[in-house]
Parts: C-alpha cells; structure tokens; sequence
C-alpha cells in the first residue's frame, strides 16, 4: 500500500525527488542551507528531537527543559505522531535501526 500525500503537487515532487539525491551529511548542510533559513533548520531539528522524545515516553516538562520547545509545538508534535501520516514513525524507527 503507498502513501497518497493529501497537499503533493509537482513542486513538492520535485523537492522530494531533489531531497532523495543528497548522498551525505556534508551535501546535506549545503543544500538545506541554502533551501532553508538557520530558524528553518533549527525548527525542523528541534521537532525531530521532540519527537523522539515524545517516542520514548518523556514528559512534556522534561521535553521543554531540554529542547526549549514550546507545549504548542510538543502538541502538535504529539499529535503528528498519534493521527499523522507515520513520517515520524518512519524516520526514528530507521534511525533507531542503524544504531544496532
């Protein structure tokens, strides 16, 4: 069964097709650099973390102590995790993976 993304378009298709080609973390620096603002990337960062500690059971408080976060942006992380499209799951699940 594949993902129907509810907002694809060309545009978007073409970032994730871009996005894919990216071979290491030094092309990786360069072109979300250029792509993004340093509040972009720190942002997606920072809800990545959240999530993987929303993942393993930590507290909202703790959460915000450690990342700086807002309870706005835990929630929304939350409930990205709870009724979102599994990206999260995705992603922590291979990170989690590649550590073994």
């Amino acid at each position: 069964m594949t993902y129907k993304s509810k907002f694809a378009n060309e545009n978007i298709e073409y970032l994730y097709e871009a996005i894919l080609k990216l071979e290491n973390s030094e092309e990786c620096h360069r072109f979300f650099e250029d792509i993004c603002t340093i509040n972009e990337i720190f942002e997606m960062a920072q809800r990545l973390k959240v999530a993987k500690m929303l993942d393993q059971g930590m507290p909202y408080h703790q959460i915000v102590s450690e990342t700086k976060a807002s309870t706005a942006t835990i929630s929304r992380v939350s409930k990205s995790l709870i009724y979102g499209a599994e990206g999260y799951h995705v992603i922590l699940k291979k990170l989690k993976d590649e550590k073994k």
